[in-house]
């Protein structure tokens, strides 16, 4: 297999412990997507249209800012990208990780928590943020897949 990371947003901690098991399961480092302004709970209360990440949500602009880099993203050849599905599409701060490096010739596997949506428009609105790079609609992860059944999906990978 291609050298891999697992990289992930994670605003509640249920996209953190998929993370933590797909990288363990595909061999791969991890790298966690933070905000460099952390969200807090009324941040991400999504009923109310005034809250932070509903504002930024309704922005498709919105590139809110990632703390930390991965040095050596020039290593990687497959890029898991975890995140939880946020009004049908992945959260804003994917695109700005995305766009903070050259993804050219990459691999970009999604792989999401939701409570009940697919994975919506999510493909097509992280397309624009890595030119040259495929992306690829993954699998929804939820109820704390094994890291045997993770395994097993990964094996099942074209990469």
């Amino acid at each position: 297999m291609s050298k891999a990371l697992v990289a992930y947003f994670s605003a509640s901690g249920v996209t953190a412990k998929v993370a933590s098991n797909l990288a363990e399961a595909a061999g791969a480092d991890l790298f966690e997507i933070k905000p460099e302004v952390p969200y807090t709970k009324e941040d991400l209360n999504w009923q109310d249209k005034n809250s932070r990440s509903s504002v930024e949500m309704r922005d498709t602009a919105s590139r809110p800012a990632v703390a930390g880099k991965v040095e050596n993203m020039g290593d990687y050849d497959v890029i898991f990208l975890g995140f939880p599905i946020w009004w049908y599409v992945a959260p804003h701060i994917t695109n700005s990780f995305l766009e903070e490096y050259d993804m050219s010739g990459k691999k970009i596997i999604l792989f999401a928590t939701s409570g009940g949506s697919g994975f919506g428009k999510s493909v097509a609105g992280l397309q624009d943020s890595c030119p040259g790079a495929t992306v690829m609609e993954g699998k929804i992860l939820n109820g704390g897949p094994s890291i045997d059944a993770l395994k097993e999906w990964v094996d099942s990978l074209t990469l």
